[in-house]
């Protein structure tokens, strides 16, 4: 099981740029989320389960082992959650 952060970019976001915190699994993913002091409500379940994180965020996550990927290799690791999650029938969509 592993955490990972993708790379900082602009999405207009008021707080500057960000990126996304996921997980192998929802689990591992709040467990480290907030080891490292992010709030449950900023969970984002929709499509697919993780965090926003500003560059502050991502240094601290990146700090405490989270894996850096490209936001390609997001995608892909996001697919492959996705095809465990259908083929061990656990929907991880809210």
């Amino acid at each position: 099981m592993s955490v990972y952060v993708d790379n900082l970019r602009d999405y207009g976001w008021h707080r500057g740029p960000s990126c996304h915190l996921i997980a192998d699994s929802v689990d591992e993913l709040m467990e480290f989320a907030v080891s490292i002091g992010l709030r449950r409500e900023w969970f984002q379940p929709k499509s697919s389960p993780h965090f926003d994180l500003t560059a502050a965020g991502r240094k601290v996550a990146v700090e405490h082992g989270a894996i850096e990927i490209s936001q390609r290799d997001l995608v892909k690791k996001l697919r492959e959650i996705r095809a465990k999650a259908v083929q061990s029938r656990i929907d991880i969509r809210f």
